[in-house]
C-alpha cells in the first residue's frame, strides 16, 4: 500500500488541476483563517471590569483651546485619546439668561481613577469661569481598545 499523493500519471487532467487548486486554496486560506481566529480569540479572551474606564466630555470656546487642552491631557497621560468634535451649538442658562454659543466638544477616553486629576487639569487651564467636565463610566466595548486605554493611562 502506498501512502501519499498520487503521481501525475495516475490522475486525469481534470483531477490533477482540481488537486493543485485545492492545495493552493488551502495554503492561502490557512493564513486568512489563522488571522481571523487569532482576532476572535483575542476579543473573547480579554476581560474587562465595567466602569474601569470612562468617557469624559469638556466643551471649549474654540478649536485652539480644544487642541491645547487635548494635547496637554494626552501628554500628561490623563487620557489615552481625545477626540475633538467641531461645531456644536450649546444652549444653556447662565446667570439667569438663556445663552447660545458655538463650541467645540472634547470626547476623552481615560481610566475612571484619572477623572479627578483630569477635572483639575481642565479647571486650571480652561478659560471658562465654570468649565464643563462630566464623565460616564464605560460599561463595555471592544476589549483590545479598552486594554489599550489601560496600557496608555497608568493607574
Amino acid at each position: 500500500m502506498r501512502i501519499g499523493l498520487p503521481s501525475a500519471e495516475t490522475l486525469q487532467g481534470g483531477s490533477f488541476k482540481a488537486l493543485i487548486l485545492t492545495v493552493l486554496l488551502s495554503v492561502f486560506m490557512f493564513q486568512v483563517l489563522r488571522t481571523v481566529g487569532l482576532r476572535a480569540f483575542s476579543m473573547a479572551s480579554e476581560t474587562y471590569t465595567s466602569g474601569t474606564h470612562s468617557a469624559a466630555f469638556v466643551t471649549c470656546p474654540n478649536d485652539t483651546v480644544a487642541k491645547d487642552l487635548a494635547r496637554g491631557i494626552v501628554e500628561r497621560k490623563l487620557a489615552a485619546c481625545v477626540n475633538i468634535v467641531p461645531a456644536i451649538k450649546s444652549i444653556y442658562e447662565w446667570q439667569g439668561k438663556i445663552e447660545e454659543d458655538n463650541e467645540v466638544l472634547l470626547m476623552i477616553k481615560t481610566r475612571s481613577s484619572k477623572v479627578p486629576a483630569l477635572a483639575e487639569y481642565v479647571r486650571s487651564n480652561h478659560p471658562y469661569e465654570v468649565a464643563e467636565v462630566i464623565s460616564l463610566p464605560i460599561d463595555q466595548g471592544n476589549p483590545p481598545y479598552l486594554k489599550w486605554i489601560g496600557d496608555v493611562v497608568p493607574e
